[in-house]
C-alpha cells in the first residue's frame, strides 16, 4: 500500500471502520474480528483515492464516451446537454460511475452559475446538493461557482451580485463550494489567450472580463478577485496566456490557483511558488494541442509552452487534472502523457510517485482538505483504489493498461472489477486491507 503520507510510507495492511482509516501497517491486523470483511490484495497495490482537480462531471456524464479531443485531434461528436432535473441527475450519476471505475474518489466541478444553462447552470449545483443529501454521490465534489459565461465574458456588477447569492447547504465531506472560477482569457489555438506574443494576424488576444480597454479589463479582474477574497472565497482563474497570468497574479493569494497556465513563464512560476498560488494543468491536452499552439504562435513559443519540468521543480503547488470531457478523465493516460512531456518512458519510481501526488495529496491541499483526505493516514477518510500492479514498478507507457480493480469511497465499495479473493486468515500472506465490520470491529 502506497500511503502518500508525509514520510512516503509503504505498508502491508490497513484497517477501516465505517468511513475512516483506523490503522495502517501490521497493527491493522489487531483490528480483525468475526464481522470484519478482509480483502487479500494478492500482489495488488492500494493508492489513495484519485482526486481530479478540474473535471466537468455533468458535461462528462452527458457526453461520454465522446470527448472533444481524441486520438485524431478535435473530434467533438454531437454536443449533448441536460435540460431537466432528471437529465442533470442522470449525467451526474453516470459521471460518478465512470469516475469510480477509474479510482477517482474526489473531483472539482469548476464553473456552475446563474449565467449559464445546461451542464453548467446553477441548477446543477442544486442537484449535487440533493444527491449528497440522499447519499448517492460516489465521489466527493468540490464545486466552484461561475458568475459569467463559460469560456466567455463576465462583468464586475454580475460578479458582485453573484457573490451575494447563497450556495446550497450540504455535508461538506461530500459537497463543498469553497470558491469561484473566473475566465481571464481563452486558449492559444483559438487566438483568444491574452499574450505578449503575436498571433499570425498581428493580434494578441484580450481578457474576457468586461472593460473599456486592456487596463480597464485588468482592473476589473483584480476587483473580482478582491471581492471574492472579501467574501471568504478561494479563487480559480482560467488563464492560459502569459499576459492573463500576469494580470491575475497581482491579486491572487495563498490557496488560490491558476487553471491551465499554457504560456506560464519561469518568473511567474517563481512568484507563484513564493505566494503559495497553485496551478492545475492537463498533460494529455498539452500533448494533443502543442501542434495547434505552434501553428497559432510559432515554433519557438510552442516549444516553451506547458513547461512541465519547470512546473514540477518550481515549488508551485501543482495538480494534474483532465478537464474532461475535453479529453478522457483517465488519470493513467494523463500521467503517461506527463512522462512523455518529460521524455521519461521507463520505470522511474521517484517521478511516478511525484506525479501521483499531483493527483492525490496536492489535489486535497488545493481543496483545502489535506487534513482529512488525500493520503492513507489514520483518521482520514477511507477513500482508496486497488490497482492490478504497483505503479512505481510500471513503465509510464504501460500505466494506462494497469487495471483499477476496486474503488472505495468513504468506506463504501463503489466499483469492483475483477473479484478480489477473500483472505485465508490462517495462511495470511502479508498483504491485506480490512474493510469495516460493525460498531465493535474494524
Amino acid at each position: 500500500m502506497l500511503t502518500f503520507d508525509p514520510a512516503g510510507t509503504v505498508v502491508s495492511a490497513m484497517a477501516v471502520r465505517d468511513d475512516r482509516i483506523v490503522a495502517v501497517g501490521d497493527v491493522a491486523l489487531d483490528h480483525i474480528g468475526p464481522e470484519t470483511e478482509v480483502i487479500d490484495l494478492a500482489g495488488r497495490t492500494v493508492l489513495p483515492g484519485v482526486n481530479d482537480a478540474h473535471l466537468h462531471a455533468t458535461w462528462l456524464g452527458a457526453r461520454w464516451p465522446d470527448t472533444l479531443i481524441g486520438g485524431a485531434g478535435f473530434t467533438g461528436g454531437e454536443e449533448k446537454t441536460v435540460r431537466t432535473a432528471a437529465e442533470r441527475r442522470a449525467a451526474i450519476l453516470r459521471a460518478g460511475d465512470l469516475c469510480a471505475s477509474l479510482g477517482i474518489t474526489s473531483y472539482t466541478e469548476p464553473g456552475l452559475g446563474p449565467g449559464e444553462t445546461g451542464c453548467f447552470g446553477a441548477e446543477v449545483l442544486e442537484e449535487y446538493a440533493a444527491l449528497a443529501a440522499e447519499g448517492l454521490l460516489r465521489a466527493r465534489v468540490t464545486a466552484l461557482r461561475l458568475f459569467g459565461l463559460l469560456d466567455g465574458a463576465s462583468s464586475l456588477p454580475d460578479f458582485e451580485r453573484g457573490l451575494a447569492t447563497p450556495s446550497p447547504a450540504a455535508d461538506p465531506l461530500w459537497l463543498t463550494v469553497p470558491g469561484v472560477k473566473i475566465f481571464a482569457d481563452g486558449i492559444p489555438p483559438m487566438r483568444s489567450a491574452w499574450t505578449h506574443h503575436c498571433y499570425a494576424d498581428g493580434s494578441h488576444g484580450a481578457l474576457l472580463v468586461d472593460g473599456d480597454d486592456d487596463p480597464g479589463r485588468a482592473g476589473n479582474l483584480a476587483a473580482m478577485i478582491d471581492l471574492a477574497h472579501e467574501a471568504g472565497m478561494m479563487v480559480a482563474v482560467h488563464a492560459t496566456g502569459d499576459r492573463s497570468i500576469e494580470a491575475a497574479l497581482g491579486s491572487l493569494r495563498r490557496g488560490d490557483h491558476l487553471v491551465h497556465g499554457d504560456l506560464v513563464t519561469a518568473d511567474q512560476l517563481a512568484r507563484m511558488a513564493s505566494a503559495g498560488v497553485g496551478l492545475t494543468t492537463q498533460p494529455a491536452i498539452a500533448v494533443a494541442m502543442r501542434g495547434m499552439l505552434t501553428d497559432a504562435l510559432g515554433a519557438e513559443v510552442g516549444a516553451r509552452a506547458w513547461p512541465l519540468a519547470e512546473m514540477l521543480d518550481s515549488g508551485v503547488p501543482l495538480t494534474l487534472s483532465s478537464d474532461a470531457p475535453v479529453v478522457t478523465p483517465d488519470w493513467r493516460v494523463h500521467i503517461a502523457a506527463a512522462a512523455r512531456m518529460l521524455e521519461a518512458s521507463e520505470v522511474d519510481a521517484g517521478l511516478m510517485a511525484r506525479l501521483l501526488r499531483c493527483y492525490t495529496v496536492a489535489a486535497a491541499e488545493q481543496d483545502g482538505a489535506a487534513d482529512w483526505k488525500g493520503s492513507l493516514t489514520v483518521g482520514r477518510v477511507a477513500d482508496f483504489c486497488v490497482l492490478a500492479a504497483n505503479p512505481l514498478e510500471t513503465a509510464f507507457a504501460d500505466l494506462p493498461d494497469v487495471g483499477v480493480e476496486l474503488t472505495v469511497s468513504g468506506g463504501r465499495v463503489v466499483h469492483s472489477g475483477e473479484q478480489l479473493p477473500a483472505v485465508d486468515l490462517e495462511a495470511y500472506p502479508g498483504e491485506m486491507a480490512g474493510v469495516g465490520g460493525g460498531e465493535e470491529q474494524d
